[in-house]
């Protein structure tokens, strides 16, 4: 069970958090005491605090970060969790789709962490913490643009750890394997046969499952945590060993 206190008195925020991975992680900080902010364009039906914000819009970004600290004094972690998905070839998506997952999946990683910056500094427990993928550090068919969008989250938050190291921010970053979340119950729909799309996502992590969403709220809430002084600069895999097991097939 989650530390009541291991988060008290801190303030996060959870882009995507009104569904799927956000949600869990939202409500995974707030079992461990923290006071959290779900920034999504969907209303969370949860008991968060919810901010419409667009992560596409630098000024929306802006305006939501602002609120937040209006409405709850203070902000200390920051969860990057909000991504659109792409399917295709690099043959397959035009310039107006690169342009747009990359706006929300990578460019707004640094619209909402430059927003929130200032107050972070302010912080004894400033934290960063963002979601990548096993997309970017492994081969997927059909994922061209979204590998190379999560790639660029990896090495952004290299950057970004380095950067701020000295300032006492400390930034990481969680590559889930396949999720059992609604988005990638879209997906699975999608598919000639639904069925068989997931046993073969099910198949392809060595576990034989796919991911639950609160496994990977716990990595975060280990990333964000306070506890977490010396992790920095790191990538957690929590995707059933896909990254680094290769096992006998069955």
């Amino acid at each position: 069970m989650p530390d009541p206190i291991e988060f008290e008195n801190l303030v996060a925020i959870v882009t995507g958090g009104a569904q799927g991975i956000g949600a869990a992680i939202a409500d995974r900080l707030a079992a461990g005491g923290a006071t959290v902010a779900v920034l999504d364009l969907n209303q969370s039906d949860s008991r968060h605090l919810w901010v419409r914000a667009d992560l596409g819009d630098d000024d929306s970004v802006g305006a939501a970060v602002a609120e937040v600290v209006e409405r709850l004094g203070r902000l200390d972690i920051i969860v990057n969790n909000a991504a659109i998905s792409s399917i295709g070839t690099v043959v397959d998506n035009s310039d107006e789709d690169w342009a747009r997952v990359l706006s929300v999946n990578v460019t707004g990683i640094a619209r909402t962490s430059r927003a929130a910056m200032p107050h972070l500094l302010e912080s004894p427990s400033a934290a960063i913490v963002n979601l990548g993928s096993i997309a970017a550090t492994a081969g997927l068919p059909q994922r061209a643009l979204y590998s190379a969008a999560k790639g660029a989250v990896l090495g952004l938050t290299r950057a970004m750890a380095a950067d701020h190291l000295s300032q006492g921010i400390r930034v990481n970053c969680v590559n889930p394997g396949t999720a059992d979340t609604p988005w990638v119950a879209r997906l699975m729909d999608q598919a000639g046969d639904p069925i068989a799309e997931r046993a073969a996502l099910e198949a392809r992590q060595p576990h034989g499952r796919l991911v639950r969403p609160e496994e990977i709220a716990d990595a975060v809430a280990y990333l964000a945590s306070p506890r977490s002084g010396s992790t920095t600069g790191t990538s957690l895999a929590v995707d059933g060993g896909m990254q680094e097991l290769r096992l006998r097939p069955r």
